[in-house]
């Protein structure tokens, strides 16, 4: 016992030396919980109180939040939101006033948070915590361009600012104000300009990432960059000419960019650490260097989608490490090297569709297609240029003989029919456009002795869909096997939701709807009438319905509902929500908002009495398989009764006034396009006030890049100038506060069609100039149809 007494006193002293083990300081503390207020007391904090002891772990949750401490003052400060994001704070939140409280944490060296909903300005005022070593702000609402202030901060080592709105140049100071920095990362924000020369020169930079902005022109040299190992500029308009780089890169990523002209075959080949190599979707042209395969540590390799030629061999070696090649999309033939093929390495992924190879499999185009792809674009020896030129003078004499006999049999038969229908006109009246009766055949003519005029042009709206009609309850349960949880799709105060499959294997959406018993058969035939009418291109359309009836006294009980089932996912899918590669272009994006504002005029006008309130969010907005937009949830008659709608995420600025019901649903709209155009998920209403003063910042100068920072980078670079400009404009005036301020869905349409308009213009003109083949058809086939 004595023997342990004399040695609690050196445990004392070694415990007292160790980091963390000392209470943090009171006025640390007091910052540490003013942080927590100013983040809006986010739930990865929620264990933070008064009584925590930071240093001893009681602030730690990993991995969404820590301290570190050494001794009584924090060095470290985690605190990272979801994977997704978080909406943005609210509007009394002050990035200033964050940034000025952790200034009282004069140790700090690492801080990190990310995925918060942070908001505004990347403040300056970052300089005053001169010991940061790593600053990781990514996953927020952060926007302007990167402040001078941070030049400052001497011992910088790491710095990320992923996915935000970062506008403005990468600034020139960069690569030599900051001598520590080795990882710089901007990717997903709104950078314009060109790279500065000066991170050509950045002594410790090993990982240099600017993917996803609208960053152009050539990168500068980086030969001296000794510790370079990761570059990531994939998404930009930099080229055309291949960066010059250090022969220590293990990763180079210039996907979806400009450039042009050859691969540097020998610089590559000496790049011996090289483990990821994507060219893909560029403008490279000329012979493929086979050796690339070959490089001893290269896992990945990408060339899709440029215009490599040459002849390919079974005999060319590949590196034991391949794990993954795509030849895809380019004018390569011959035979895939024997390495590459699925006896030769088992674990190595090859995709080589779009070529000219000797698959056999139906995936590559025939050879004479590569050879006048290469031909066009001037790719080809003189020699084999002349040998296809007589073989494509052969071919084309050909056809001008075809198109000239098919034009002289085609002129006689024009003038043949004309003669005809000029005669039969003098004795057959004119048919009428649509049969008048055909839309209701399946109801009695008393229950449409009520109806309203609709325009022929709405009519017209709801060609393609099946006739209305009433369905029996034994063809319900059939469709879905007696209502079994299985085809349960959802459920709500109203009743449930079914997908259901009819007899002739047509895919449906059964909503079953309970009544009050206390309901006449003229107010239900009163909804059935406004319901059969609720079909249009641009709805969810109802199919037909079926009456549950009391046995014992022949009331109604049941109410289901048939409507089509639309299963391309919905919009917000495609856009806040999507992967790389799903989300949809600009024009398809303006296609899908003229749809729905076509949906709503329909809505509005096209039946009488018109439905207002539809409570549109873009979640709701389905996209069949063409990609048309369809408005999936509306003010159906029947569940007014029950309760009156609530509107969209504009409701709570609304009036109840029926005088402004049309005015609503243009706040709503105006919501869908914000989250169109910033490809920022917005669910609540005051996510909507703040992107909406982000869009208002965005506009309030003619500074092209300030605008394009609001902009998703998806489509930043594809997106015309006046197009843009005319969807944010029309975008403020639906969010106006004052629902008279409003415009009508008429003047919404028109705006639309005008950018749509613009925009097709601007990406013909571009096509026209690039004058390549390839890059025009890639372009085409990129474009949903509308």
């Amino acid at each position: 016992m004595a023997a342990s007494v004399c040695h609690l006193p050196v445990f004392i002293f070694f415990l007292a030396l160790l980091p963390g083990t000392t209470p943090l300081q009171a006025s640390q503390t007091w910052t540490l919980l003013k942080v927590q207020q100013l983040l809006n007391r986010p739930p990865v904090l929620s264990h933070w109180r008064r009584t925590t002891d930071f240093c001893g772990g009681g602030g730690t949750v990993a991995p969404s939040a820590s301290v570190v401490c050494y001794g009584d003052t924090v060095t470290q400060l985690h605190v990272a939101g979801a994977a997704q994001g978080a909406p943005p704070l609210p509007l009394n939140f002050s990035i200033g006033a964050l940034v000025t409280t952790l200034s009282r944490l004069p140790d700090l060296k690492v801080l990190t948070l990310s995925g918060l909903g942070l908001w505004g300005p990347l403040p300056g005022k970052l300089e005053r915590l001169a010991a940061l070593e790593i600053v990781n702000m990514s996953g927020n609402y952060l926007y302007g361009p990167i402040p001078r202030g941070l030049s400052r901060l001497r011992s910088l080592q790491t710095l990320i600012l992923d996915d935000n709105m970062i506008g403005g140049e990468v600034p020139g100071w960069i690569g030599t104000a900051l001598p520590s920095l080795a990882v710089l990362s901007l990717r997903n924000n709104s950078l314009s300009g060109t790279v500065p020369g000066s991170l050509g020169s950045a002594p410790s930079l090993r990982s240099l990432v600017l993917a996803s902005n609208n960053i152009s022109g050539n990168l500068p040299d980086m030969r001296g960059l000794a510790n370079l190992q990761v570059l990531d500029v994939g998404g930009n308009s930099l080229g055309p000419a291949f960066p010059r780089l250090g022969r220590k890169v293990a990763s180079v990523v210039l996907s979806r960019n400009r450039f042009g002209g050859g691969l540097p075959a020998a610089e590559l080949s000496s790049f011996y650490l090289l483990e990821r190599l994507d060219v893909s979707r560029n403008s490279f042209v000329g012979p493929f260097p086979p050796a690339l395969l070959s490089l001893p540590n290269l896992r990945y390799l990408s060339i899709a989608g440029n215009r490599f030629t040459g002849t390919l061999s079974d005999k060319v070696p590949c590196g034991d490490n391949l794990q993954l090649v795509d030849l895809s999309s380019n004018l390569l033939s011959g035979s895939a090297p024997g390495c590459l093929r699925p006896d030769g390495k088992t674990e190595t992924v090859v995709l080589s569709s779009e070529n000219c190879l000797d698959r056999g499999d139906g995936s590559q185009h025939p050879s004479p297609f590569c050879q006048n792809q290469a031909l066009a674009v001037g790719i080809v020896s003189p020699k084999e240029r002349k040998k296809i030129g007589r073989q494509a003078g052969f071919i084309a004499g050909i056809v001008m003989a075809v198109l000239v006999a098919v034009s002289l049999v085609g002129a006689m038969a024009f003038f043949a029919v004309r003669k005809m229908t000029m005669e039969g006109a003098k004795t057959k009246p004119s048919a009428p456009l649509v049969d008048e009766q055909s839309s209701s055949s399946a109801y009695p003519s008393k229950l449409f002795a009520d109806a309203r005029y609709i325009s022929q042009t709405v009519k017209l709206g709801a060609l393609g869909i099946p006739p209305y009609r009433s369905f029996s309850l034994v063809e319900l349960e059939a469709a879905t096997n007696n209502f079994a949880n299985s085809c349960l799709l959802g459920q709500d105060s109203y009743g449930e939701m079914y997908l259901g499959k009819l007899g002739n294997g047509a895919p449906v959406t059964i909503r079953s709807l309970k009544v009050k018993r206390n309901q006449s058969s003229q107010s239900f035939n009163r909804h059935i009438e406004t319901i059969s009418r609720l079909r249009h291109r641009h709805l969810v359309s109802a199919l037909g319905h079926c009456f549950e009836y009391d046995l014992d006294d022949s009331t109604v009980t049941q109410l289901y509902l048939v409507f089509e089932y639309v299963q391309n996912g919905n919009l917000r899918s495609r856009i806040s929500q999507g992967t790389e590669g799903r989300k949809l272009s600009w024009g398809q994006r303006i296609s899908a908002a003229i749809g729905v504002a076509k949906g709503i005029q329909f809505l509005h006008g096209g039946i009488i009495p018109g439905l207002f309130g539809n409570n549109l969010r873009i979640n709701n907005i389905l996209l069949d398989q063409n990609h048309v937009a369809k408005i999936g949830s509306y003010n159906i008659p029947i569940l007014g009764e029950a309760t009156k709608s609530e509107g969209g995420a504009g409701s709570k600025h609304q009036t109840d006034s029926t005088k402004l019901g049309d005015k609503i649903d243009l706040f709503d709209f105006g919501v869908i396009l914000l989250e169109l155009v910033s490809g920022k998920p917005i669910t609540s209403i005051y996510e909507v006030e703040i992107m909406k003063e982000l869009l208002l910042w965005a506009m309030a100068e003619e500074d092209r890049a300030r605008r394009r920072s609001f902009v998703d980078p998806a489509v930043n670079k594809t997106c015309s100038e006046e197009s843009l400009r005319t969807v944010m404009e029309i975008c403020l005036r639906c969010l106006a506060k004052e629902a008279v301020h409003r415009p009508s869905v008429e003047d919404v349409l028109w705006n639309l069609q005008f950018a749509t308009q613009v925009q097709d213009d601007w990406e013909g003109e571009i096509r026209s100039s690039d004058g390549s083949p390839v890059s025009s058809r890639a372009t085409r086939s990129s474009r949903f149809s509308r």
